[in-house]
């Protein structure tokens, strides 16, 4: 790892942070319906969820969230969404965020959705041991853009 990977602190997503996660969806996702502050909020409050943030530098440059599915074990996960800023891009964040994630998981079965034109970020979903399920037509309601549904499940690697 490089220094400023190693500067970047993981921790817990908090409350005050939703104005600058609602901040950073915006220009990560625009015309893609972005999380407002109050969604992040009540994300974090939700107690099958797990959300996060990267650190560096005194504020918030990413973040991520996953939730658990079910009432009772075996149980599936949904990545809701990770977000580098991009000024913070190609330093190996995104990949620590969905790396914590998948730890919250437990080897369970994770489902996630992508834009299909995201290559990034099929690209790092894959890496991990993602693969495509199928194509959610017109997923995003901002853009009508289609997004893969993608599942790591146990027995393909991590």
């Amino acid at each position: 790892m490089t220094g400023e990977v190693e500067a970047v602190a993981i921790d817990a997503l908090r409350s005050a942070d939703a104005d600058r996660c609602a901040q950073l969806e915006a220009e990560l996702f625009p015309g893609d319906d972005p999380w407002p502050a109050r969604a992040f909020r009540h994300a974090v409050a939700s107690p099958h969820n797990h959300y996060i943030a990267a650190r560096a530098d005194g504020g918030l440059v990413g973040y991520a969230g996953i939730t658990r599915l079910g009432r009772r074990a075996p149980f599936e996960y949904e990545v809701h969404t990770i977000g580098v800023d991009p000024a913070w891009r190609g330093r190996g964040i995104g990949r620590r965020l969905l790396d914590d994630l998948l730890a919250f998981a437990d080897g369970g079965v994770v489902f996630l959705e992508v834009r299909t034109d995201n290559e990034a970020a099929i690209g790092l979903y894959e890496s991990a041991g993602f693969v495509r399920m199928g194509v959610r037509k017109r997923y995003y309601p901002g853009s009508g853009a289609d997004a893969y549904t993608m599942r790591l499940g146990p027995g393909e690697p991590r």
